[in-house]
């Protein structure tokens, strides 16, 4: 058995558009309800949701038949949390607050075995289909996504140097953390954030590096694809839930004699 193609990652390197959607819910039912809607790719929230190993093993085997690539975000750039994300079969990892080379080099040192990382090794996991893939070793490192979140103005500032570590695929831009360190909180469509992050995704994509982010608006999400933006979420299972449920009882409202 040979190792399958990671297509997101291959995607974001040709720089083809990938239309994501965030998931936090922490359901391996709700995630299956997703998995063929057509989304290129779905984040795993692991550090704002109530998720944990067991519960992201059940999204990953809801999303396992469908075209649709799960990113993982860890709670935090932990290279025991990460091996074991690995060895569950995740795709590809969305590191948190990553704030400085040394943190990028540690989360791309997590993703690789020794000696070129720490990620400690097990010859039967998911992740290799309990050692049946006979060329996991050789190719695990081209088809990992390792994808690092800059959220404050200290990461904005060292992103060039933080996107040129070796074996980082992306740069994601986590607009409501950078937002209220720009003194915006909870507004991370303030125009101030965006004046941020434009500049330096513009210097990221001249370099060729894939960069990601999400929003909640649909326009707005096409207009940064339109703009080079690689990888963009669009929105997330918990606002389509809370705007669904609110939308159909105001229609039932407003029926009302």
């Amino acid at each position: 058995m040979k190792m399958q193609t990671n297509t997101f990652v291959h995607a974001i390197r040709e720089g083809k558009k990938q239309i994501g959607l965030w998931a936090s819910l922490s359901n391996n039912y709700s995630a299956e309800v997703l998995a063929t809607a057509g989304y290129d790719w779905m984040l795993l929230d692991m550090e704002h949701s109530p998720n944990e190993i067991p519960l992201v093993l059940g999204q990953l085997q809801a999303l396992a038949a469908s075209s649709t690539t799960a990113i993982v975000r860890p709670d935090w750039n932990d290279s025991v949390k990460v091996k074991r994300l690995l060895d569950i079969g995740a795709p590809g990892l969305l590191f948190p607050m990553v704030q400085s080379v040394a943190e990028a080099e540690q989360a791309v040192a997590a993703t690789r075995y020794p000696p070129r990382g720490v990620r400690g090794v097990s010859g039967a996991t998911r992740a290799n289909a309990f050692g049946r893939v006979s060329d996991y070793f050789d190719r695990v490192e081209d088809e990992t996504a390792v994808l690092v979140q800059l959220e404050t103005r200290q990461a904005m500032d060292q992103a060039e140097e933080i996107a040129a570590v070796d074996g980082i695929t992306g740069v994601f831009f986590g607009p409501a953390d950078i937002g209220a360190d720009l003194g915006h909180v909870g507004q991370p469509m303030h125009p101030a954030v965006w004046e941020h992050v434009m500049p330096v995704a513009k210097k990221l994509m001249a370099k060729g590096v894939p960069v990601g982010t999400l929003v909640f608006d649909a326009k707005f999400a096409a207009q940064l694809l339109n703009d080079g933006f690689t990888f963009v979420a669009c929105g997330s299972d918990i606002s389509l839930l809370t705007k669904g449920a609110a939308s159909l009882l105001a229609g039932v409202k407003e029926g009302l004699e």
